[in-house]
């Protein structure tokens, strides 16, 4: 009889994780050769540029892994935010002085590794807790682990796609033609 070692997903968890790694891929891809400058530069009139996007996603994943394990208090009560805290997270979406794209790719690795852990080891993707407060959310809505998930994998997936329109605009590099 082989026994499925605990820590290497099957089913459902891998399918969840193989997705995941897929958009981290072309999101990681996408920035490929750049140096800080370049990942720094905001060639559209948004405030996003490439370093941003990886530092955001990164925060975002680990963020809603936060919430997987100890609920909504690990997450700020959107609705009562000040403007100082709107300016604090708009910080995520570019990469600040001392910042470099190595340090921030890092950070995502590690984030990624967490969060690949945790898929793999959680006793119940159903277990949920309630959304924290945020003009975004229905007021009594809950979401599950497997739909934080879910949650992940679009969020990367959508800014991996804002990603390649700046890396396109800073030096015509394209994600998925190369």
């Amino acid at each position: 009889m082989t026994v499925q070692d605990p820590t290497i997903p099957v089913g459902e968890r891998a399918d969840l994780l193989e997705s995941l790694a897929r958009h981290r891929y072309f999101l990681r891809h996408t920035v490929r050769d750049l140096t800080d400058e370049q990942a720094a530069e905001r060639t559209t009139v948004s405030e996003l540029c490439l370093g941003g996007l990886v530092k955001h996603v990164s925060a975002q994943e680990r963020g809603w892994m936060d919430f997987i394990l100890e609920g909504p208090s690990s997450m700020p009560d959107f609705a009562t935010m000040s403007e100082a805290d709107w300016a604090e997270h708009a910080e995520e979406f570019r990469l600040l002085p001392g910042e470099t794209l190595s340090d921030v790719l890092a950070e995502y690795a590690e984030t990624a590794r967490r969060t690949d852990e945790l898929v793999a080891t959680l006793p119940d993707l159903d277990a949920g807790h309630p959304l924290p407060k945020a003009p975004w959310f229905d007021p009594d809505a809950r979401w599950s682990a497997r739909r934080v998930l879910l949650h992940i994998i679009a969020e990367t997936s959508q800014h991996a796609g804002h990603a390649d329109i700046v890396r396109e605009a800073l030096d015509g590099a394209k994600t998925m033609a190369e």
